[in-house]
């Protein structure tokens, strides 16, 4: 996870706290490193920063339905740990902060669900972030209402705002994501239809509940990377509805 880089221009900067003051977000001026002091033999360590990416679709009209729980993931996110979203670069509402030493760039594509590589692609390549480095959040409709699940990497699965990711990053398919289970359209409803519908009380509840252990699950992985804890919680959601 560590690594020194150089990025004279282009920098996510991350303080010592993680937990931002409004006012060290304004400025648009970002660096893509966070220094820890010199070590005893006065290297300098850097963290690689993170690009983590929830899809959606702009605007109130999709506001708190089922294809926009990517962006739920991120506000979520934003709000615990005190990250502002106040700046547009790349078609995406940005953010930046840290998960401890790690610096993170949260960012909201703004240009429509079909089209969100268009933001991932220019803000993975301006500020030199690795694959293995951007989490892509988004709904999952193979997955039960509420379950989560972390993959190292994987395809789109006809979910067309990752495949617009995937084509904007060269075809790549080798970079994290963070499902989110919607459910499948009951019976015989358009799938459309079903995803620009919002939950069910009972739904929203689990969705609510998702989004708090999909905070903790982003942590793990930033901080520990594709360990056994991840393994552990992928294995916890799959069972978190059974009863016994």
């Amino acid at each position: 996870m560590l690594y020194a880089i150089s990025t004279p221009r282009t920098c996510i900067s991350c303080p010592r706290s993680s937990r931002f003051h409004q006012r060290n977000l304004v400025s648009v001026r970002l660096c893509a490193r966070a220094s820890l002091p010199n070590n005893d033999n006065g290297v300098k360590v850097e963290y690689t920063p993170w690009l983590i990416v929830g899809l959606g679709n702009p605007g109130t009209k999709y506001h708190g339905t089922r294809h926009n729980v990517g962006f739920e993931m991120i506000d979520r996110i934003a709000q615990v740990e005190g990250v502002l979203m106040n700046t547009i670069q790349s078609k995406a509402l940005i953010g930046i902060g840290c998960i401890g030493e790690v610096p993170i760039l949260l960012a909201k594509p703004q240009a429509y669900m079909n089209f969100s590589g268009e933001s991932v692609g220019p803000l993975a390549a301006h500020y030199k972030i690795p694959l293995r480095h951007i989490l892509l959040i988004y709904d999952e409709m193979n997955l039960p209402n509420g379950i989560l699940r972390v993959q190292p990497k994987g395809g789109h699965g006809h979910h067309n705002g990752v495949k617009s990711v995937m084509d904007h990053l060269d075809g790549c398919r080798e970079f994290p994501r963070l499902c989110i289970g919607i459910g499948n359209p009951p019976g015989t409803m358009d799938m459309k239809a079903f995803l620009l519908q919002k939950f069910s009380p009972t739904e929203r509840e689990q969705i609510d509940a998702s989004l708090e252990q999909g905070v903790e699950a982003m942590r793990t992985l930033i901080l520990g990377g594709f360990t056994n804890k991840i393994t552990r919680f992928n294995l916890g959601q799959k069972y978190k509805y059974h009863k016994v």
